[in-house]
């Protein structure tokens, strides 16, 4: 592994630690506004693990969903694809109360799509959790009906690179010991 690379300006690298720290400090938030869901939605494939993580404190059934906004090269495409939906949602979804789980809000379209799709289904309350929100113009935004929307931090529009799609970890953790410096602070200090 060559150590001679520098993080580009306006891209975020991450450990497992730090998104271990950021899920609880959320969960913290989420317990704190007395949010108690029925069960947690993950948006595959980002969404997977944190959710998982987040089931250590919310310890709630987690279903998913899959959707794809990104191709193989991991460009934006026209249009949103849906690759796995939840089978019998109407029933699964009325009057519950539901955590949908993804890693990122980008474009906002992703987001946009499965609340539409999920509140039409009738469930008492929908709150969203996200590791990280990209400051910037989205195309896709967070429907009214939507109160509860947890963010554990705010990023810049740069590609974020998280731990989980690392083929390397320790060239991952080489980085983002590089972003923190860079930086200038801990990541989530508080």
């Amino acid at each position: 592994m060559s150590l001679d690379h520098e993080v580009k300006e306006g891209e975020y690298y991450f450990t497992y630690t730090q998104m271990h720290r950021l899920v609880q400090k959320l969960a913290d938030e989420i317990k704190t506004d007395g949010f108690n869901p029925d069960f947690m939605i993950a948006i595959g494939t980002g969404g997977f693990i944190p959710a998982r993580m987040l089931k250590i404190y919310v310890n709630k059934k987690v279903l998913t969903v899959g959707l794809s906004y990104y191709d193989d090269d991991n460009n934006p495409m026209e249009n949103l694809q849906k690759i796995q939906w939840l089978e019998n949602d109407q029933e699964k979804l009325r009057g519950k109360k539901v955590l949908l789980v993804d890693e990122v809000n980008d474009s906002g379209s992703t987001l946009e799509y499965t609340l539409k799709e999920l509140l039409a289904c009738d469930p008492e309350e929908i709150a969203v959790v996200v590791l990280h929100d990209k400051e910037k113009e989205k195309k896709g935004h967070i429907p009214p009906e939507i109160k509860k929307y947890y963010v554990g931090e705010k990023t810049g529009p740069g590609w974020i690179h998280y731990p989980w799609e690392a083929e390397d970890i320790d060239y991952q953790n080489y980085m983002a010991a590089k972003f923190v410096r860079k930086a200038g602070r801990y990541i989530f200090e508080h």
